[in-house]
């Protein structure tokens, strides 16, 4: 009896325990539900979905454009980060568009920025927006300055913001860095490790920074962000072109299902979310991919290689001295056993004689004969002869047959481009038919220019000097 009367109170505090704990959870879905759904003024606003928690120290560099982690989304998820701000004018008009959809998104101010608008890094502070640091002058040479000038552009970024948030700029400001052009540099990204903030790439940019116009920016982000399904959008505050694409991108998104989530920093009071390894993959391998469960080769050394049995000469057959491997035991096309004897050849294959020992080469296999070095005379012989090109001998034709047209050669002699004249045809000379003597004597040299010429000119001369006078 006094069992009973504890059970009963011990299991009512408990029902009530667990209504309450129901109750809570309850409150807070319906509570992160409303605030994503309902928008003063605007029901039909795309809103927040969620919000994400993320430790730097455990996922120090985030976006698959230049890293293999992104951030733990699931498919449809988008996260909005903008670059390169505060500018009032347009970083303002992103401000007011965002507002109007109850949207949370990622900033990554640049120190200088902040310097000359400070209120324009409170105005982020007030609207619930996450603060990242893009350096003090956003330059586009992170990959190849000095370590120690890196460093100054990324601690002089976060001590510009600080300042312009005030007094719980610790609190405000998040551990998100993200490097200027993401010029990436492995020591730049060493550094930013080693002070516990987070590397912030992106999956997919909308290239507002070209002279692109705004239609394109929308183009880009829509077909980009569909190509992968989840991801973060890469954007700059400071472009009107920014602005003007912004509201067509977040209409198109709900439209299309897809939601916004905003990431914060893991505090001491604010745990990270829970994850998977797997969700910090772009596509992780689906758990119906047989591949991905098959075991690893085990990487290991036989320890005692001499364990091993090698085959031996009852495993194989053949005829000629080839090695064949016998049949399989049992034969699956007939399905009966097949025997194991087979007939060896008479001669054996192997012996042990010393007669079927191949011999040793002898040295002599192996020299090479030198050859002797050739003698001037040897060149001399071996070298081909060039035989002298052998001069033709004019033929002189029959006085008669020039004799009337002397003066024209004499006036055609210095004709431009003239054709001959008939004592000029008759003049020149006819190539010899016969052979050449080979006893020439090899010491007389050509006239320069063609023989044929050389040797013409003073046998019509002498011809011309004979018509004249049998005409006179």
């Amino acid at each position: 009896m006094i069992r009973k009367a504890l059970v009963g109170p011990r299991m009512r505090q408990w029902a009530v325990s667990s209504a309450a704990l129901s109750l809570a959870l309850f409150t807070c879905i319906a509570a992160q539900a409303v605030s994503a759904a309902d928008c003063p003024g605007n029901p039909d606003a795309l809103g927040t979905s969620r919000t994400i928690v993320v430790d730097p120290r455990q996922h120090p560099r985030i976006g698959t454009m230049q890293y293999a982690e992104t951030l733990p989304l699931r498919d449809h998820e988008v996260v909005l980060s903008f670059d390169d701000g505060p500018l009032p004018r347009n970083s303002n008009q992103i401000l007011a568009i965002l507002a109007a959809q109850c949207i949370k998104a990622n900033f990554f101010a640049i120190g200088q920025m902040a310097r000359v608008y400070p209120e324009g890094i409170r105005k982020l502070r007030d609207a619930g927006h996450t603060i990242g640091t893009h350096t003090q002058n956003h330059p586009l040479t992170m990959n190849r300055m000095p370590i120690e000038r890196a460093k100054a552009e990324i601690d002089d970024g976060i001590a510009s913001v600080k300042a312009a948030l005030g007094d719980d700029a610790d609190k405000t400001l998040a551990p998100f860095f993200r490097i200027p052009g993401l010029e990436r540099a492995t020591a730049v990204e060493d550094y930013l490790a080693s002070q516990g903030i987070q590397t912030w790439s992106a999956d997919f940019p909308a290239d507002d920074w070209r002279h692109i116009s705004s239609q394109r920016v929308y183009d880009l982000a829509i077909q980009r962000i569909e190509a992968k399904g989840k991801g973060i959008l890469l954007l700059h505050d400071i472009q009107a072109r920014t602005v003007a694409a912004l509201p067509r991108i977040l209409a198109t998104l709900k439209a299309r299902g897809y939601h916004i989530v905003h990431v914060v920093a893991a505090t001491p009071d604010r745990p990270a979310t829970p994850t998977e390894p797997q969700q910090w993959l772009m596509h992780p391998p689906l758990e119906t991919v047989a591949i991905s469960h098959w075991p690893k080769v085990p990487n290991f050394a036989v320890a005692d290689a001499d364990a091993l049995a090698a085959p031996a000469l009852s495993d194989f057959t053949g005829k000629g001295g080839e090695l064949v491997p016998l049949a399989e035991p049992f034969d699956r096309s007939s399905h009966r056993p097949l025997s194991r004897a087979t007939p060896w050849p008479a001669a054996p294959l192997f012996t042990d004689s010393a007669a079927a020992t191949l011999p040793v080469p002898a040295l002599t296999v192996f020299e090479i004969p030198e050859l002797p070095h050739p003698t001037a005379e040897t060149v001399a012989l071996l070298a081909p002869r060039s035989e002298p090109t052998p001069l033709p001998e004019p033929k002189s034709p029959p006085a008669a047959a020039n004799g009337g047209n002397s003066r024209r050669a004499i006036r055609g002699k210095s004709g431009r481009g003239k054709r001959l004249t008939a004592s000029q045809e008759l003049s020149s000379p006819e190539p010899s038919t016969q052979e050449p003597s080979s006893q020439a004597p090899s010491s007389q040299k050509p006239p320069r220019g063609t023989p044929a010429t050389a040797h013409a000119r003073p046998v019509r001369l002498k011809h011309l000097v004979q018509a004249k006078r049998r005409n006179v």
